[in-house]
């Protein structure tokens, strides 16, 4: 369940950021709170998955979901650049975060 946690914190991370990106400098109300909200459901999750995984692979991990679903939706929602260098970072990322899960031993 520990991992569940985690991936929902990493989920709401990334609504987070690009909630940010909406928010005008926190100056809108609506898009404001939901920020704000999505960034207090990512540490409680975190929080929760912290319980029993390690802080260093919990906390790359939820970063890690983080960059990489960000990075995408920009691609996706704002037409970020899509070049291969890009891609293959993306790509080491996660491969980053497969290694973590594999040798975490949880």
């Amino acid at each position: 369940m520990d991992w569940i946690y985690l991936l929902f914190a990493g989920a709401f991370e990334i609504v987070w950021a690009l909630g940010l990106k909406y928010t005008a400098g926190f100056t809108r109300l609506l898009p404001s709170v939901l920020t704000i909200g999505a960034m207090a459901f990512s540490f409680v999750f975190l929080s929760l998955a912290l319980r029993n995984i390690p802080i260093g692979t919990a906390y790359a991990v939820w970063t890690g979901i983080g960059v990489i679903g960000t990075a995408i939706a920009g691609i996706i929602l704002f037409n970020e650049p899509r070049d291969i260098l890009r891609l293959a970072c993306i790509v080491l990322i996660i491969a980053g975060i497969a290694g973590l899960k594999l040798t975490s031993g949880h």
